[in-house]
């Protein structure tokens, strides 16, 4: 292991979506107790840090996304007893916990909401973002929800607009007021002393507003029948530069534990991107890079966007990747079943932390929901959901694909579990999921993959070729993102031995000058 490293640079991130990995209660939703039961499996596969997505209680209006207390487990997933039961057996097995802290937005059912609203004079009502109808009674601005219409809730009792950037349920925090910053840092205290290893920290680029309220411009670029969200650009809503000053007091708190991290979700262009990392290394200590779920999938392109991402990057600052997560079409959905396995070489053998999202290493798709299994909450407004790289688990060929006893899960299964599942893969010698422990297994096992440089190699065509180096060792890794054969020529110093194709077929094989390499095939070359 590169020693001078630290276990989140160096590790792998297994993101679960608590409600879909595995149900013990019997009621169709995953559970803590579920999470416990499967992380010898998690053990096995070799991954060495898990995500929970949230499990705080909530109303569910967006599938705990809408927090009504920080503090608590929802009873649907258990109990915070449970959630020590997690840690400690996670701890055990070497496996880190990251949580998923929504600091943006409460429930409206939270106690500070509830307060906010009861009056104007209350001292939580600056606590979320109040303001008076404009003159002819309109709202505030012109800022949009992202999950549909406008972002501002007109309250009866008050008779003023509160504004929500997702759901009316969800009205957003005032992270102006020092009295919200001090309350919210005071949630993550609260888990880090329980020994959480982190957070991945939910819109985080949302967090502070346009003091003015200035209206947002149109979207030049939008056209009729896109997300209506889109139809503005979010100047004036999202990613203000003061929200700098609040990630480095978020990092403070980090910095008073040991070896704690902060995960910054960040959808924004590059040149901001980085900005989340702090002027010093004193902000995020990874904001997501997003690349791999929006890019093209051409060898040009990719290749041209990590040379970026490499060189835009703060000195002393560490990448990472995401190749899939439960707000886009999973990657065998987008590329292809046979490109997944491509996709998941890239993601295992950049430089940087990567993010697996489960199910990924089965090769598990996207799935049609039929129109009366539909749950959320985009979907119902704007016809675009989530559903879909949402389903759940994949186990065994049982009924329900061993993910519950209950007669039906909350959403539908892929019709293909039986035969694509952890049981039967874990069996095939040639499966996504020997692939993927294959992957992570020489990934952890060479300091040259886990904390090598990089460094972009010429080639022709849809091959996107690099190179990770360290202390004299190291792997070239050809990838052939098309479909047709592909010979690719090497340099000197490029020889060497496949040490692993995505085939699975070719350990061992000498490569000189050139490699051959199939259709929709990659290789890893040690060098030497």
């Amino acid at each position: 292991m590169a020693k001078e490293h630290l276990w989140w640079q160096t590790g792998i991130v297994y993101q679960i979506y608590p409600r879909s990995f595995q149900d013990t209660s019997g009621n169709g939703v995953g559970d803590l107790p579920g999470i416990l039961s499967r992380l010898d499996y998690l053990q096995w596969l070799g991954v060495t840090a898990i995500w929970i997505s949230p499990c705080f209680r909530s109303p569910m209006k967006d599938f705990g996304y809408d927090v009504s207390d920080y503090r608590d487990i929802d009873p649907l997933f258990g109990t915070l007893s449970d959630m020590d039961d997690v840690i400690a057996a996670a701890h055990e097995r070497g496996i880190r916990v990251i949580l998923d802290f929504v600091p943006n937005h409460t429930s409206d059912q939270h106690p500070w909401f509830i307060e906010s609203r009861s009056s104007r004079d209350n001292p939580k009502r600056d606590w979320y973002i109040w303001r008076d109808a404009k003159a002819d009674g309109s709202p505030p601005n012109n800022w949009l929800a992202n999950f549909g219409g406008i972002g501002w809730q007109w309250d009866e009792h008050t008779n003023q607009f509160y504004y929500h950037a997702f759901l009316r349920e969800q009205p957003d925090l005032n992270w102006r007021n020092p009295e919200v910053r001090e309350a919210m840092f005071g949630v993550l205290r609260f888990w880090l002393d329980r020994g959480v290893d982190g957070f991945r920290v939910d819109v985080l680029y949302h967090l502070i507003k346009d003091e003015q309220l200035r209206d947002n411009p149109e979207n030049p670029k939008w056209e009729e029948g896109e997300n209506p969200y889109r139809r503005l650009k979010a100047v004036y809503s999202s990613d203000q530069d003061e929200v700098h000053d609040v990630v480095r007091e978020m990092r403070r708190v980090f910095d008073s534990y040991d070896d704690r991290v902060i995960i910054g979700e960040t959808y924004v262009p590059l040149r901001r991107l980085v900005k989340y990392y702090g002027e010093n290394n004193d902000g995020a200590h990874m904001p997501f890079n997003f690349q791999l779920l929006l890019l093209e999938w051409r060898a040009e392109r990719i290749g041209e966007f990590i040379d970026r991402y490499e060189g835009a990057l703060p000195e002393g600052a560490w990448p990472n990747w995401v190749l899939g997560n439960h707000d886009y079409p999973r990657v065998a959905w987008r590329v292809g079943a046979a490109q997944a396995r491509i996709a998941a070489m890239l993601l295992l053998t950049l430089r940087g932390t990567p993010t697996l999202y489960y199910g990924d290493e089965l090769g598990m798709a996207d799935i049609e929901i039929p129109p009366d299994r539909v749950v959320d909450p985009p979907a119902l407004t704007l016809g675009v959901g989530r559903d879909g790289e949402r389903t759940p688990m994949q186990w065994d060929a049982s009924p329900n694909a061993g993910f519950t006893s209950a007669e039906e899960p909350w959403l539908p299964l892929a019709p293909d579990y039986a035969a694509q599942n952890t049981a039967v893969q874990r069996e095939d010698t040639l499966s996504m999921l020997t692939l993927h422990r294959r992957l992570i297994h020489l990934r952890q096992s060479e300091d040259a993959l886990m904390a090598g440089t990089y460094h972009r190699m010429y080639a022709e065509g849809d091959i996107l070729a690099y190179s990770r180096r360290h202390n004299g060792g190291g792997f070239a890794v050809i990838l052939n993102l098309g479909g047709s054969e592909q010979v690719v020529e090497l340099g000197p110093a490029d020889s060497g031995r496949i040490a692993l194709s995505t085939h699975l077929d070719r350990e061992g094989d000498e490569v000189s000058s050139r490699v051959k390499l199939r259709p929709d095939e990659g290789v890893i070359i040690r060098l030497g």
